[in-house]
């Protein structure tokens, strides 16, 4: 009974863990200014299977101008990172890891919503060409002639 409840708090905590990833990137974007949508549950396939396949569960795409700072894109990008310190206190205090199995399998899961995906990792090592690409669009006349 205890590996079925330890599942279960496994499979909710990732869940929630897979919001909170978008949220972070949100509030990042909030607080520096820059336009952002978040989608829930886009491109869903049908039936509840095609709904757990399907990826992603939450989409957040920020909508820059081009004038933004690109430290604000790659601070949103790595942000999730910031999730981690709960999870690695419940650890550093040995509660995670001498706790109940209830409580290792939730920080097991949270830890594994904080790690930033590899689009992540690509828009912070580029975030200035993203910023640029985004300038042109909104303005054509700033693009560079070779």
């Amino acid at each position: 009974m205890e590996l079925l409840v330890a599942c279960s708090v496994l499979a909710v905590t990732v869940a929630i863990g897979l919001v909170a990833h978008e949220w972070s990137h949100a509030f990042v974007l909030r607080f520096g200014a820059v336009d952002y949508t978040i989608s829930y549950l886009p491109n869903r396939e049908g039936g509840l299977v095609g709904l757990l396949r399907s990826r992603p569960w939450a989409v957040v795409q920020p909508r820059p101008t081009g004038t933004e700072s690109p430290w604000v894109l790659r601070a949103a990008a790595l942000a999730p990172l910031a999730l981690a310190l709960p999870a690695l206190g419940l650890t550093a205090t040995g509660y995670a890891t001498e706790g109940p199995s209830v409580v290792t399998a939730a920080t097991v899961g949270w830890l594994a919503c904080t790690i930033p995906s590899p689009q992540d990792f690509s828009v912070a090592f580029h975030a200035h060409r993203a910023l640029r690409e985004s300038l042109e669009e909104y303005d054509p006349r700033s693009s560079r002639t070779k």
